[in-house]
């Protein structure tokens, strides 16, 4: 399945707190935001996907807990990026330096 994209920049300038909140009424949706504001909805994966982002984050993890060179995170941790999206991924990875200065 594909993204659902919903443009709003004419009908309405969505804040970060009304972002947030509409993400926290909607748990079930799993929403983004592109660098234009328009709203992404992202559709849930299928089980094929699913198998393989779990073994993915599996060696991610286990990578990590030997050489303790970062910190990881799944899907439910979101990201505001410097031009103003909010993404998701599957999985992130963070250098521990970057971490300890947030």
């Amino acid at each position: 399945m594909t993204n659902l994209t919903i443009e709003l920049d004419s009908i309405i300038d969505l804040t970060d707190e009304q972002f947030f909140q509409l993400c926290q009424i909607n748990k079930e949706i799993r929403f983004e935001r592109n660098a234009k504001g328009d709203l992404i909805i992202v559709p849930l994966m299928g089980g094929e996907t699913g198998m393989i982002n779990a073994e993915i984050s599996a060696k991610l993890g286990n990578w990590n807990r030997q050489t303790k060179l970062g910190v990881g995170f799944n899907s439910s941790v979101g990201y505001q990026l410097p031009n103003g999206a909010n993404l998701y991924p599957s999985f992130s990875w963070i250098p521990i330096e970057k971490w300890n200065n947030l």
